[in-house]
């Protein structure tokens, strides 16, 4: 299941560079320090994917350590990218999928 993961993140990140959402520079670290749900005060959406879900889900991945017990990322996604977004909508199903994912397996991914 770790594996189906690992494969999922690496299909929203194909899916992110594909599209032009893939930021080659990092944000400053005043904008990672948010504690705001997915920094939507500091960043973008996608810049939360790139610099914050998915370095936060490799290391967990890296480290064996326990994932989420459940995940609701798509309904934020389905609000940040509308329905006239097709590219987003693509995205919205990787996350549908990772959401499922962890929350079927209650982070028990093993």
């Amino acid at each position: 299941m770790r594996d189906q993961l690992t494969r999922l993140l690496t299909t929203l990140e194909a899916e992110l560079r594909a599209q032009g959402r893939w930021d080659e520079e990092p944000p400053a670290d005043a904008a990672l320090q948010s504690n705001q749900p997915f920094a939507f005060d500091r960043l973008s959406f996608d810049q939360w994917l790139q610099w914050v879900l998915l370095p936060r889900m490799h290391e967990l991945l890296l480290l064996q350590m326990p994932l989420p017990s459940s995940c609701s990322i798509a309904p934020m996604a389905e609000e940040v990218y509308g329905q006239g977004d097709s590219g987003g909508a693509r995205i919205i199903l990787i996350i549908a999928d990772i959401d499922l994912l962890l929350t079927e397996h209650g982070g028990d991914l093993n």
